[in-house]
């Protein structure tokens, strides 16, 4: 794993990341700024302070603060889609959505800075936009997954992601994995028994 707040000492002496490592530190960085601060807290110079770069470096990268905002927001919708195995494709419903407790936990400030946009969007209406692409990619992205499953029913996917996200709000809440994970054994069971019923008119 790269470390990329590798300096130490003064700002003059401080290694900035490559270029092709640089977008991808900073939007971490933004990231990890929201999560434990909220929106309001993402300026330019906490970004540079979290990544341990000049601030501005992360205007050069970005130009702007809403610029920053939607990549780190695609950033983080890409990583976490592809981390909590929404896009896995799988047709075995044992496996499906089995890694998201770990998931969450490994990396909680993914998660937390989305749903700080969320309540940041419910204050300020211009990042509604922004609340409604993080929504429809996850939609989309389990109506795919329960397509692959053999559930081709679009209303029954929006239920399914709706409890997901219940799941992971309610985990980085309260920290009960035991609680996410029975509740997504439930869920796979629902599932399950779902096919059982297709199958079998």
């Amino acid at each position: 794993m790269v470390c990329y707040r590798c300096s130490v000492g003064t700002d003059s002496n401080r290694h900035r990341p490559r270029y092709g490592e640089g977008r991808e530190a900073l939007l971490e960085a933004a990231i990890r700024v929201v999560a434990r601060g909220g929106l309001r807290q993402l300026t330019y110079r906490a970004v540079a302070g979290e990544a341990g770069v000049t601030h501005g470096l992360v205007a050069h990268h970005f130009g702007s603060r809403d610029a920053l905002l939607e990549e780190a927001l695609r950033y983080a919708l890409a990583k976490s889609v592809a981390t909590t195995s929404l896009e896995s494709g799988t047709t075995n419903i044992a496996d499906f959505a089995r890694e998201l407790v770990a998931t969450v936990r490994a990396d909680p400030d993914l998660q937390a800075f989305q749903y700080e946009l969320l309540l940041e969007a419910r204050r300020q209406p211009q990042l509604r936009r922004y609340a409604e692409e993080l929504y429809d990619t996850y939609r989309d992205a389990t109506r795919r997954q329960t397509k692959a499953l053999g559930l081709d029913d679009d209303a029954f996917a929006d239920v399914v992601f709706a409890a997901l996200d219940g799941v992971v709000f309610q985990l980085l809440a309260t920290d009960d994995a035991d609680t996410a994970d029975g509740t997504l054994e439930r869920l796979r069971h629902l599932i399950s028994n779902l096919l059982t019923q297709a199958s079998h008119p």
